[in-house]
């Protein structure tokens, strides 16, 4: 059985750079957000908590026909949307109604570890809102991905712009309405049209910061627009994420695990694995299990998007002698999913591209050496797994690898946990989105220190002696060897010793 799966792409495809013209409506969208963001940074972060408790109490008495309506939109079935659209948006919200004080709150950092000459200075550090905060969304997931994104911004105290990626406006739409339904003001957040023109717009019209989901190429050429604005970014970008097959593996559970990841979303998942890197002695009976699971699932055609860049990268694979698993490439093109390859050389193209398709390639290799060589060889570095009975072993392989997130012997789901921050390494972007640090992201870090009492040595004018002094107090602190340190310290009290003798004199 045949279908069409749906379109694979980007929000925002870097075309259109030419018009740089900022649009008067989008002038006063940004005007009205910075006045939102003004007085809800004035708000405790306990009253924005109480927009994000309600926001998620009404997705979950909502979930039921927004999932039906998004299933049809998407052509997804509804319970993959309910756990990968609606489930990680209300474990993001349970996450920030826990932490987000703890972790937003002005850190003091005491006595401990301050300079002697710096006595009576007090210091916290307090973490600020951006201002306003342009989310470029990705199509794949147009519910959770910039969902999340957008209420750690805004229980972070900024406004935020969101441009949805094509066909998103509907997912925008509804989270926006149940933003507002909840208590969100109005001006707080802003619903861009999905045009590709619009966000570059909004980068010329001066944000304060730009997250963005997304390819590589495109990561680049966003990244180009906010260079001459020194305008930050997060850039969650492509993966060509590996899976390392182990000796000791359970070729039963990395089938069951590929056929899982190769299907969710239609294969358009940023962590789907697309580089199978398998133990020489194990790599026939894993083709042979996946051939067989392939064979009795439904297979579908990629639509022609997705089919025009991905076939090259097949045919370059088919040409030094790969063979298909699952999957066809028809005389007139069209491509028949989920693929996978097997026999793939190293040199393939499909190694080191971005393959954001249900594509996936085997090669193997001799041992794990080979394997972490291969794996960091890739300029994409988003993610990887590892499927081994020896759990030292793999944690041991995982601190060797150069990516942003490691699962061993599972597939994509543990990224479902709020408290883990995704961001890649390389091409596969940099910076991070949920959890803690993605949420910190989104502030911007402001000291105060205070001063107390009168000692403030560097107020009086320096002598000669003064310099001897502070060698030895340097020596004494920091040299090498028992000696040095000896002689510093003898040298100083004689020293104290002579001012105090001075200062008792009548």
């Amino acid at each position: 059985m045949i279908s069409t799966a749906m379109p694979v792409g980007t929000g925002y495809d870097g075309q259109g750079q030419e018009n740089r013209t900022v649009p008067a409506t989008l002038v006063r969208q940004l005007v009205i957000a910075r006045v939102a963001q003004a007085r809800w940074s004035t708000v405790t972060i306990r009253e924005r908590l109480t927009v994000v408790r309600a926001f998620r109490q009404l997705l979950a008495d909502r979930a039921r026909s927004l999932c039906a309506t998004l299933a049809r939109l998407q052509f997804r079935p509804e319970n993959e949307v309910l756990t990968a659209e609606i489930f990680p948006l209300i474990a993001a919200c349970k996450f920030l109604e826990r932490e987000a004080v703890k972790l937003l709150a002005p850190r003091r950092l005491g006595q401990r570890g301050l300079p002697l000459w710096l006595r009576g200075v007090a210091a916290e550090v307090q973490r600020d809102p951006y201002g306003v905060v342009l989310v470029i969304g990705p199509v794949n997931y147009p519910l959770s991905l910039p969902g999340v994104q957008i209420l750690q911004a805004v229980v972070s105290g900024n406004a935020v712009l969101l441009k949805p990626g094509p066909g998103g406006t509907f997912s925008a739409r509804a989270f926006l309405q149940l933003l507002g339904a909840a208590g969100l003001p109005d001006g707080l957040v802003t619903l861009l049209a999905e045009s590709i023109e619009i966000a570059s717009a909004a980068v010329s019209a001066g944000v304060d910061r730009v997250v963005f989901t997304g390819s590589a190429s495109v990561g680049a050429e966003i990244l180009a627009d906010l260079a001459p604005q020194l305008i930050p970014a997060t850039m969650e970008l492509s993966g060509c994420d590996a899976l390392l097959v182990r000796e000791d593996a359970d070729l039963d559970l990395v089938t069951k695990s590929l056929h899982y990841s190769l299907n969710l979303n239609a294969g358009a998942t940023c962590i789907a694995p697309h580089r199978l890197l398998v133990v020489e002695s194990r790599a026939g009976e894993l083709e042979g299990l996946l051939r067989a699971r392939f064979e009795s699932q439904a297979l579908w055609k990629l639509t022609a998007p997705v089919a025009n860049r991905v076939l090259p990268v097949l045919k370059d694979a088919l040409e030094r002698g790969a063979r298909f698993v699952s999957g066809a490439v028809e005389p007139d093109g069209n491509i028949i999913a989920p693929v996978i390859l097997a026999g793939v050389s190293p040199g393939c193209r499909i190694f080191h591209d971005d393959i954001f398709a249900p594509v996936a390639a085997m090669l193997t290799v001799k041992d794990d050496e080979e394997a972490v060589r291969r794996i960091n060889d890739c300029p994409y570095a988003l993610g990887a797994s590892i499927f081994s009975g020896n759990e030292s072993l793999a944690r041991a392989i995982a601190a060797r690898l150069r990516v942003g997130f490691i699962t061993i012997n599972d597939l994509i789901v543990p990224a479902g946990d709020p408290r883990i921050p995704i961001g890649g390494r390389g091409r596969s972007g940099f910076g991070s989105t949920r959890g803690r640090e993605g949420l910190l992201e989104l502030t911007v870090p402001k000291v105060v220190t205070i001063r107390t009492g009168r000692f403030r040595p560097h107020l009086l004018a320096a002598t000669a002696e003064d310099l001897q002094l502070l060698y030895a107090y340097l020596k004494l602190v920091n040299a090498r060897g028992a000696p040095s340190r000896w002689l510093a310290l003898t040298f100083l009290a004689r020293r104290l010793i002579a001012l105090i003798s001075i200062r008792r004199r009548p």
